[in-house]
């Protein structure tokens, strides 16, 4: 598979940072009436093939002229720049939010030079703005637009994704479905059915309890299963507070679960109150249980009027309530549609007052608060030895923000790249964030007030960890993006549907892992600078706007005036074949140092100790 495939971006003829606009008569003709040089997945076909008559509106080359492919997975354009080199863009047709018609047949849009040419406007889910221009007297938008608009978006089409018809094979022992298990996982961590406070419950193993919930659940062991149904009756949608994470010495705990149904009328729950009193008896270092909530108090206070609300410290004692201050997903998804929209200003506008208005997008103020919370959370948890309670309305939004980040800060099995696929499967998927609605996968309502990146906050929050941590992760920059990519391309069926049961019943068995793609390229995700002196190290980041910046390589990677020179990637493989070259140098070494040592042994002399050690 190549790079192009993997990561459904575009590829070949990096553009320079000088723009500049042409006619259709100045550049060259592009008359290859082949489909030879388009790669095909497996189960992948074309279904519409426009060899001329087509431009491709570059924002810094201007027009490129090329021919379009269509297939059931992709849109493809190959060109030809100005300078003659291949220009190439892949777009997973998943990826594309809307299809617009651009210009009309008049006849300033029959010209390319027009300000508002004959052609078709693509806004993608990955802030990407796609512009192609064609002559109207060929008919042929009608067809690409009706090709796109159905398999664009299959569940508005009652189709099914791509990922369903992709037959590609990889090898049973790349365990991408299998890459979690939840017994596996808890064992790791010290969780085991002969009691130590915490024990697994089969209660919701045909998801009756809770629907978003996963079959198998870590619940305190003084807690009978009569007693977690109550507490479901008690908590929003029924998610109960279950363990998440617990430190291997100190048994201090990370749960998880939903907000408390008080309502207006200011109701109690006993059998909650008591559940919350068992995950604190669990942790016998800790005299408070330390609840976060990761809404602000007055959206909190919001939700009382709704049926919702949050632990009052007279009903819930032992219990210290924190407001976390972090916005709920429309604000989210405002904030990142502000900056999509500097994202791609020409360079005169970036070199002025570029900065001012990332400011007023606010999203590093938002990267910044998750990031302020999940470090307090950590903090609490590896120094004083407290148990956390999260929660945010529903529990399947800021709340999987939250603890897998304070997980990723603790343990340093999350920071491996199969930890951190562990991770996204426990932590996301099978507590039921609601991947299809938030993305909006398959949808043509770009509209949908329930879209909003919440899982593209986490990835950059991870991603500024990295930043300050840059030795401590074992994947690189590359497998964040590929993992967003595909987070939107429906290649794979890892985020398709909204909860685990959906997942296991209609998923699972007829798609592939993304995981199984990633595990068998795993030498493209590998960071050259990690360490594993960093492991069973506590990280604990500056969470201030000092220590924050906008990831270039990834919301302004279509941009040529932030592109780098040189690919980071090819670099990171250069740094790995110089690391494992001094390692295996550095063997050589000790080996002979070792064989020396053996030699003066024999013959009656003594030779000072040598240690040479491998930073790797």
């Amino acid at each position: 598979m190549s790079a192009a495939q993997k990561h459904g971006g575009a590829v070949g003829g990096e553009p320079p940072s000088e723009s500049f606009s042409s006619d259709d008569d100045e550049l060259p003709k592009y008359n290859n009436e082949s489909q030879d040089d388009v790669p095909l997945l497996a189960g992948e076909e074309v279904l519409i093939f426009l060899p001329k008559d087509v431009n491709y509106v570059c924002p810094y080359l201007g027009l490129i002229p090329g021919k379009i492919t269509v297939t059931n997975y992709k849109l493809m354009f190959h060109g030809v720049t100005k300078s003659e080199s291949p220009f190439v863009l892949e777009l997973p047709l998943c990826t594309i939010s809307r299809v617009e018609k651009a210009g009309g047949a008049t006849a300033s849009a029959k010209s390319s030079e027009g300000k508002n040419p004959y052609g078709i406007e693509i806004l993608c889910k990955d802030i990407r703005s796609i512009r192609f221009t064609m002559k109207p007297d060929n008919h042929k938008r009608h067809q690409i637009m009706d090709e796109l608009n159905k398999y664009c978006f299959p569940i508005t089409s009652k189709l099914p994704f791509f990922a369903h018809h992709y037959k590609e094979v990889y090898p049973e022992d790349v365990k991408g479905w299998n890459v979690y298990s939840v017994k596996n996982e808890f064992s790791r961590q010290g969780i085991s059915n002969s009691g130590d406070g915490w024990r697994f419950t089969k209660i919701n193993t045909k998801y009756d309890m809770c629907e978003t919930y996963p079959h198998i659940l870590v619940v305190p062991a003084t807690a009978t299963d009569d007693d977690l149904k109550h507490v479901a009756q008690f908590r929003s949608k029924g998610r109960i507070p279950v363990l998440s994470w617990i430190h291997p010495d100190s048994q201090a705990t990370i749960t998880r679960g939903a907000q408390p149904l008080v309502g207006i009328s200011n109701k109690r729950s006993r059998e909650d109150e008591r559940y919350l009193k068992l995950v604190l008896d669990a942790n016998p270092h800790a005299h408070k249980l330390l609840i976060f909530d990761a809404r602000p108090q007055a959206n909190a206070l919001a939700n009382v009027a709704l049926g919702g609300g949050y632990e009052k410290n007279d009903a819930y004692q032992n219990t210290e309530l924190n407001f976390c201050d972090i916005h709920n997903i429309h604000v989210m998804r405002e904030s990142l549609r502000k900056l999509q929209d500097i994202c791609f200003l020409p360079t005169s506008s970036l070199s002025k007052n570029w900065h001012s208005m990332l400011d007023q997008t606010q999203w590093l103020h938002h990267i910044k608060a998750i990031l302020t919370t999940a470090s307090r959370i950590a903090y609490q948890v590896e120094c004083t030895k407290a148990s956390v309670f999260v929660h945010c309305s529903d529990g399947w939004d800021r709340t999987s923000q939250l603890t897998s980040l304070s997980m990723i800060m603790l343990d340093s099995y999350y920071r491996t790249i199969e930890g951190f696929e562990v991770l996204i499967e426990k932590e996301w998927l099978s507590f039921g964030h609601k991947f299809s609605q938030r993305i909006g996968h398959g949808d043509k309502n770009h509209s949908d007030a329930e879209r909003s990146p919440v899982f593209v906050q986490f990835i950059d929050c991870v991603y500024q960890i990295t930043q300050q941590f840059p030795a401590a992760f074992e994947f690189n920059e590359n497998f964040l993006v590929t993992i967003l990519d595909h987070l939107y391309s429906c290649l794979f069926g890892t985020f398709l549907c909204n909860n685990d049961r959906e997942r296991r019943r209609d998923v699972r068995p007829r798609t592939v892992s993304l995981w199984s793609m990633v595990n068998v390229h795993r030498e493209d995700y590998l960071n050259a600078l990690y360490s594993p002196t960093y492991n069973h190290h506590v990280l604990i980041p500056v969470a201030s706007m000092r220590h924050i910046d906008l990831w270039l390589g990834y919301y302004c990677r279509w941009n040529a005036v932030f592109k780098s020179q040189e690919p980071v990637a090819v670099r990171h493989k250069e740094l790995l074949n110089v690391r494992e070259y001094l390692k295996k140098k550095v063997e050589e070494l000790e080996r002979k140092v070792a064989e020396k040592r053996e030699t003066e042994k024999v013959s009656g002399a003594e030779i000072p100790a040598v240690s040479v050690t491998a930073h790797t």
